[in-house]
């Protein structure tokens, strides 16, 4: 049984396909998934497929890539998406200086008020950071209080520890089956069993041996069998772990 703790199914990539794909999940093993919201828009729909599907959880949040649509209302809006009950986290949110589609400021801006909204909220966030470490731990610093994952972790044993240190926990994509994954692979191995997520971010980072094919949660055990490998487990132990941390992580009992 495997927990996919990041997938984005509001992308348009599943619209020939979705309800099919949904209906196959569970046979396949796939009991939980986390639909993370990248704006307004994909948070709606996140937390529509959570009503229809048992086994579909939803953040609800606004990409750095979209900070620059946000207004003022914008997290009077979140804060009524989160009062859902199968809204689990705040995210996913954070900095991206790589493609800066964004203001950097604007997107500073942004990441501190959705982190105020999960600190009133008293939820989790999910982080996306890229190119703007020094920057995303600044602010993440400034909220010791709050509980996250940066998802997607592809980071250094350094960068890692700093945030084991402050209680965060860390997702791994399809990205760790990659020739090139040797950093991610040592945070693997020696951070703690009980912080380790894994997700797909789906349609998105498709493991081997099936990249260049849209992702999607079925994939997930490729990236949990990587895991098990690295730790020298099983792939039915690394499945209980990151399905343990995951219900723990967004608190789904």
């Amino acid at each position: 049984m495997f927990f996919d703790t990041h997938a984005h199914y509001d992308d348009k990539r599943f619209n020939e396909d979705r309800e099919q794909l949904m209906t196959s999940m569970y046979e396949a093993g796939i009991t939980l998934i986390l639909n993370s919201g990248s704006s307004l828009r994909s948070s709606k729909f996140g937390l529509e497929m959570a009503g229809r599907y048992p086994f579909v959880y939803a953040s609800a949040g606004v990409h750095p890539h979209d900070s620059k649509s946000m207004t003022d209302d914008t997290i009077h809006e979140l804060e009524e998406l989160m009062a859902h009950p199968k809204a689990v986290a705040v995210g996913e949110i954070g900095l991206d200086f790589h493609y800066d589609f964004s203001p950097r400021d604007v997107q500073k801006k942004r990441f501190r008020e959705q982190m105020e909204l999960a600190r009133k909220l008293n939820k989790p966030v999910i982080i996306h950071e890229r190119e703007s470490l020094a920057d995303t731990l600044e602010i993440v610093r400034e909220y010791r209080d709050l509980s996250g994952v940066f998802h997607c972790f592809s980071g250094s044993w350094e960068t890692a520890k700093i945030l084991l240190d402050l209680g965060w926990y860390l997702s791994f994509t399809g990205v760790i089956t990659f020739k090139n994954a040797r950093k991610a692979l040592e945070v693997i191995e020696k951070m703690p069993a009980d912080r380790i997520l894994i997700e797909t971010d789906a349609p998105y980072l498709t493991p081997e041996p099936k990249r260049g094919r849209r992702n999607s949660s079925l994939y997930l055990p490729y990236i949990c069998e990587k895991v098990a490998e690295v730790r020298g487990i099983s792939l039915e132990e690394a499945a209980q772990i990151t399905m343990e941390n995951g219900k723990r992580f967004f608190r789904i009992k």
